[in-house]
């Protein structure tokens, strides 16, 4: 054997050796200063990524899975000639903010994988990294948009939030063809992870597609298929000194709600897995409004307010809520093409009635509401009470109205002036027709509500005005938490209701949003015809 062919052996010998071991083969190019000692769970994570054909990863905040994730493309970009990878995340924008981040920091802790690289560029909503195997790395969007497009390999970043539709419609088909051996026989080669598609994320929401995919891929690991799933809580990054310290976990877990705490730190699915109240994926739907409204622009938008009620000295008890919806119409006005969640406010829970009834009717006021939805039941009618009497700004002293009740006898403290915009509502009267009508209007597409952003993604100008610029997105995945929270729950008598999977978190962002949505459907859905346009008004 001649020297040229004993050193192709060993080359062929070695690239095997770095495709099944890639931790190995970093601690051999790692440098003595400032590299970097992988722990034994992220040696497991790379080589899992290097030897099975899908992998669902299920990890906290912190943990470091795209910097493994990443590192691990860089890899088989090395080591696999003329492939082409991308990592994807919900947007195409964040998957290359994400990209240029670890390059940069695998860059920084190994060196010499710069030498494998022929390019690496950067630019907003685009990362390409060009390796001189003639591999390529790259970004894509967990969305319609990547339609079209070919990969040999695909790494998804926050799969939970990605619905089954368009994973089989767009995805998919994505890494459809597979690599092509380099050489005088350009064949596929029958051992390799072509197709490979990868699944990173937090973890989610019982009953969702991404759910129902971790529970099948389990099966497929049990079966010996070639799919593995790993996953921890924050108590193995904290414990390699990675991340957050205990302390200051814990400082979140008092600061964020016991869901999102749940799903970001603990790695839990939570929410209704059987009987939900409503399908996750079409809620998931739902979240497309980009920014709240404030206050209504023109006096021929339709607003209502929904209000559930409560009151309390312990601020993490039940807590009062406005629902402001918005009703976008066609354009002949004859049916709601939508119903918009445009705001949720929290009032205080310490506030009185009086306190109370001043801010219901202030935000009556800044949207030019219709019609007013609250709760008669229970503490309710105390507010019931207050806004059936005149009302003064606290500061101002201006006065803020007097209202009439639309569906009952109460009687207005002064008649003459009373504006009738008030519905009394009865909940339980009308409690199955409440819940089956908001599965109907998400089920329809009609409902909308702010879409979900990090709190990293809100600037420091919008902090300053953290009401109406941050509070309103947070306030909306509460709600999303609470409604993944509720199941249906079938009577004797034929009806249905609701009730909570976990008591601890309470629903009352949720009944305040379906009873107006109850009411819009159930009053408002149809305007008599004249030329005004006016709007229906319940007649008793």
């Amino acid at each position: 054997m001649n020297n040229s062919s004993f050193n192709v052996d060993n080359w062929e010998y070695f690239c095997s050796f770095a495709r099944w071991y890639p931790d190995l083969f970093l601690d051999m190019i790692k440098p003595q200063k400032g590299g970097l000692n992988l722990h034994l769970d992220q040696r497991i994570y790379l080589r899992v990524m290097m030897r099975f054909t899908s992998f669902y990863g299920v990890f906290p905040r912190g943990y470091g899975k795209t910097f493994d994730e990443v590192l691990a493309s860089m890899l088989v970009c090395v080591f696999f000639a003329e492939i082409s990878i991308s990592l994807s995340a919900q947007t195409k924008e964040n998957a290359a903010d994400l990209l240029k981040d670890k390059y940069n920091e695998i860059i920084r802790f190994y060196p010499m994988l710069k030498n494998e690289i022929e390019k690496a560029n950067f630019a907003k909503g685009d990362a390409l990294i060009v390796f001189k195997s003639g591999a390529r790395l790259d970004n894509l969007a967990n969305a319609q948009s990547s339609k079209g497009q070919r990969r040999k390999r695909m790494n998804m970043e926050e799969s939970a939030l990605i619905d089954n539709d368009t994973f089989l419609d767009t995805l998919l088909p994505i890494v459809e063809v597979p690599r092509v051996c380099v050489g005088k026989y350009s064949i596929t080669d029958p051992e390799e992870l072509n197709q490979q598609i990868n699944f990173f994320t937090t973890a989610g929401f019982k009953g969702s597609d991404e759910y129902q995919r971790s529970v099948d891929m389990s099966k497929d690991m049990i079966n010996l298929s070639g799919k593995i799933i790993l996953g921890s809580s924050f108590w193995l990054p904290c414990w390699y000194g990675r991340g957050s310290t205990k302390s200051q976990i814990f400082q979140k877990k008092r600061d964020m709600t016991m869901v999102s705490f749940a799903q970001n730190y603990e790695s839990k699915w939570v929410g209704a897995s059987n009987g939900a109240l409503v399908n996750i994926n079409k809620l998931m739907n739902c979240r497309s409004l980009p920014s709240p409204i404030l206050q209504s622009k023109n006096e021929s938008d339709e607003y209502y307010l929904g209000v559930d009620v409560a009151r309390s000295q312990n601020t993490n008890n039940n807590q009062s809520f406005i629902a402001v919806v918005k009703v976008n119409r066609s354009k002949d006005k004859s049916r709601i093409v939508s119903m918009d969640l445009v705001n949720l406010i929290n009032i205080p829970n310490i506030m009185n009635f009086t306190a109370q009834a001043c801010v219901v009717k202030k935000y009556k006021q800044l949207y030019n509401a219709k019609a007013v939805v609250v709760d008669g039941n229970g503490l309710g009618a105390g507010l019931i009470d207050e806004l059936l009497k005149e009302s003064f700004d606290p500061i101002t002293k201006m006065s803020l109205g007097v209202w009439d009740t639309i569906n009952d006898d109460n009687e207005p403290e002064i008649p003459d002036i009373a504006e009738k915009i008030l519905y009394n509502l009865k909940a339980q009267s009308v409690q199955s027709k409440v819940v089956t009508n908001f599965i109907d209007v998400v089920d329809s597409g009609k409902f909308r509500i702010l879409e979900q952003r990090q709190q990293s993604e809100f600037s420091e100008k919008e902090y300053d005005d953290f009401d109406n610029c941050v509070a309103p997105f947070l306030q909306t995945d509460m709600l999303f938490e609470e409604i993944a929270n509720l199941k249906l729950k079938h009577l004797n008598n034929g009806g249905v209701t609701i009730e909570k999977v976990v008591n601890k978190l309470d629903k009352d962002r949720t009944m305040a949003t379906l009873y107006i949505l109850w009411y819009i459907n159930e009053f408002c859905r149809d305007l008599y015809a004249n030329s005004d346009y006016e709007y229906c008004t319940l007649i008793n």
